[in-house]
This record gives structure tokens, sequence and C-alpha cells, in this order.
């Protein structure tokens, strides 16, 4: 039986998730477990708000797979938190764009404590009303007001995904919804995962060394190791003068997950 210690996340799966906001997750899931959640979201007269585990509980058998476990305990902890609220959103056909937003309260800092993972029962192709996340955008503060505005944004990426995908994004992390120009529903499950305890050390496949690498000024953003990855990671193409001020974000971000951190706030 497979253990959750398999599905620990390396060096550079941690990196990506500190610079981009968030990770894909494709787990072995049962055969059919995919299609009878669906097939009972399809049945639902109402939306259970935060009951829906009490109304589909065959969800738990995703929350407990060991590769879900393997990425909380990376970015978590091992002591992490599966939090009571979660939520059902079913994208009706015909139905319009939702407008940009940030979950939390926008309160940048560098601790990464709490973030959502967002289940896919069923294909999401890209007529479906898809998830739209803006990586990198985490440690950008913007009030819901002035995110209204806004319509396509640079380097935005559509959550097209396979039945059994979870996307596990950063609380923090701008996203919003494609408009429904199919037939089909649209199903996800939103749930909320939060950290117990500050890391002492990393909780993830680490090499001590792994930033020992030189910097890689020839393929910059091209290069797959932890040390480049958080130096030239743009996602979203963003200005010299911000890309400078996030990477002092990243590593502080990245110092907490290792254990050397301080919990301080980003002034805004």
């Amino acid at each position: 039986m497979s253990t959750v210690t398999e599905y620990l996340l390396d060096d550079s799966q941690v990196a990506e998730f500190v610079v981009k906001g968030y990770h894909l997750l494709e787990p072995d899931l049962p055969v059919g477990l995919n299609e009878t959640i669906a097939h009972k979201l399809e049945g639902l007269q109402s939306n259970p708000g935060d009951a829906i585990t009490d109304a589909v509980p065959e969800l738990w058998q995703v929350l407990e797979h060991p590769a879900v476990g393997g990425t909380l305990t990376s970015l978590l902890g091992p002591d992490y938190e599966v939090q009571g609220h979660r939520h059902w959103h079913c994208k009706q056909p015909a139905s319009g764009f939702m407008q940009w937003h940030q979950d939390s309260t926008n309160n940048r800092d560098t601790r990464l404590n709490r973030f959502l993972g967002l289940y896919y029962p069923t294909d999401v192709t890209p007529d479906m009303g898809p998830t739209i996340i803006v990586p990198g955008t985490q440690y950008r503060n913007a009030p819901t007001d002035r995110m209204a505005t806004y319509t396509n944004i640079r380097g935005q990426v559509p959550v097209v995904v396979k039945a059994g995908t979870i996307a596990f994004t950063h609380y923090d992390l701008w996203h919003g919804t494609a408009a429904n120009r199919s037939a089909r529903k649209r199903h996800m499950i939103k749930f909320l995962f939060r950290r117990t305890k500050d890391n002492e050390t990393p909780t993830w496949n680490h090499d001590p060394a792994v930033l020992d690498k030189a910097t890689d000024w020839n393929h910059r953003d091209g290069a797959g190791d932890p040390r480049n990855i958080l130096t030239f990671g743009n996602p979203i193409g963003v200005s010299q003068s911000d890309h400078y001020k996030e990477r002092g974000i990243r590593r502080q971000v990245w110092d907490y997950l290792i254990g050397q951190g301080t919990l301080q706030a980003i002034d805004a």
C-alpha cells in the first residue's frame, strides 16, 4: 500500500509553489470514484455548503489519498488540518464569468500557512467555465473592487484538467472563473487546509545543499533547480522593480518553510 512518504514533493516542486502559488495533482484514485461523486453531485437538489462531505461522503476518499497527504505534508507539515469549511461550486451552462478576487482578507505575509484544494470530479474543457488562476499573484495585494475592473491578465492559466485533478492554490492567489459556454455543468469542490505548527525542518524531500547551485544567467526562468526557480521565476512577466521585490519575499517564504524564518508580515 502506498504511503504519504512516497508522495512528498521535492525541492523544485516546493520552489515552484512558492513562486507560482499553485500545484496540480492527479492522484490515482480508485476506478469509478470520480464518476460516483459526479453522479451524486448531479442528484443534489440544493447546495449543502460545509456539509457537502456528508451529502457525498466519497469525497473523503479523495482527501485521504496518500498523494494528497504527501502534497499537504510537504507544504503545511505533517500536522496539517482539513478545515470545516468546504463548498460545492456548480458552474451552470450559459452562466457568466466570476470576477477576479482573493479569498483572504488581503494580508500578505511570509508564512505559508493555509491554502485551497480545488477538486474536479469530471474533465474540465475550455468551454465549461474553468477556474482561472494568475500565477505569482499571491504576493500582490489588490482590493476586490479594484480587481472587478480587470479583464484578461497576461499569464493567466485556465484550470483545464482531467477528472480527479486537485489544484492546490495559495490562499491569496488571484482567481476567478470563465463563462460556461457548454451544455454541461462544471463541478468543483473547494476544500481549505491549514498549518497547525511552524516548521522546524523541511517536511518534503529536501536536499540541504539545494541552494548551492550557481545562478544560471543563461537559462534564467528556464532552469529547473530551486535556486534559479526562486531567483528568475516570473510567471506573469512583472516589471524588473516588482520582480526584485518578489524575489526577496520568496526567499523569506523559503526560509520559513525550512525552519529558519520568523513570522513577519509584508508591508502592503
